[in-house]
This record gives C-alpha cells, structure tokens and sequence, in this order.
C-alpha cells in the first residue's frame, strides 16, 4: 500500500510561482509512475502532469505546458510540481497520485494540497 503525502500548495498572486511536493511511502517507488492531478470547485479531477518511473517523458495538461515542470528524485522517493506564472483559473485543490507497480491506472492518491491564484 503507498500512502502520498503532498506540501507546498498556499495562496500565491497571480504570474507568481509555487513548489508542490509529495513523499511517498509504504511501497518501491521506482516501480510506480507518478503524477499530479487537481480538482477545481464543481469540476472534475483532471490531470495535470505525469512522469514515467525513471523520470524521463513527462507529460502535461495543453492548460499547463510551458508553465509546469514535473519532476521526481527516486533517491528521496519524492516527486515535485513546479508551478510558474500561475493564473486565477490554476487554482484548485492539487493531488499526488501513483499508478500500481508497473501498471498505468493511478490508484493512490494523497490527500490534496490546496492552491489558491488570485488575481
């Protein structure tokens, strides 16, 4: 069983930056593709950034690409989400997820750091 632990959301200005991060543990990391989600009040949860097990081909939201980063450190079995430039309408509560080992379906997720833009 992995349990996630995200930090790093808050309240930032608009086209200001943020730092997520989330630890996992309860599991091996390296077998386990990670990812951010998030979820907007009265919206879905979508995804936003993922990152393949080695940590090469991430991927991205068309509503984030060029202002995200996704990254992870297998040593410290933590991945990272770099927000730059962030606007009113990135605001959302932010998940952690991780796929089962060597499988695709995220099935772990944490339990969300908030991140208010305004603007």
């Amino acid at each position: 069983q992995v349990q996630l632990v995200e930090s790093g959301g808050g309240l930032v200005e608009a086209g200001g930056s943020l730092r997520l991060s989330c630890v996992a543990s309860g599991g091996t990391f390296t077998y386990n593709t990670m990812g951010w989600f998030r979820q907007a009040p009265g919206k879905e949860r979508d995804v936003v950034a993922t990152i393949s097990r080695s940590g090469g081909r991430p991927s991205y939201a068309d509503s984030v690409k060029g202002r995200f980063t996704i990254s992870r450190d297998n040593a410290r079995n933590t991945v990272y989400l770099q927000m730059n430039s962030l606007k009113p309408e990135d605001t959302a509560v932010y998940y952690c997820a991780a796929t089962r080992a060597f499988g695709n379906e995220y099935i772990y997720y944490g339990q969300g750091t908030q991140v208010t833009v305004s603007s």
